[in-house]
């Protein structure tokens, strides 16, 4: 397991620490979480970026006019 040491201003420090203590979680835990959250995000962009670059542009807008036609009703 790796040590990460970060700089934060004293006011984001204590608005972090006030987080965790409402979640009843060390800052340690809650940074652990955040970066997990942070992480799946990214992954799933590059998942939907990866599948964009082997589709179709005509088929997606196709797609996209059918789900605006099913919401405007």
């Amino acid at each position: 397991m790796a040590t990460l040491t970060i700089r934060l201003s004293d006011e984001k420090h204590e608005r972090l620490r006030q987080m965790a203590r409402q979640r009843k979680i060390s800052i340690n835990k809650l940074m652990e979480e955040m970066s997990t959250a942070t992480l799946a995000q990214f992954d799933a962009e590059v998942r939907f970026r990866a599948l964009a670059q082997q589709g179709s542009v005509k088929e997606g807008l196709k797609i996209l006019d059918k789900l605006d036609a099913a919401f405007s009703k």
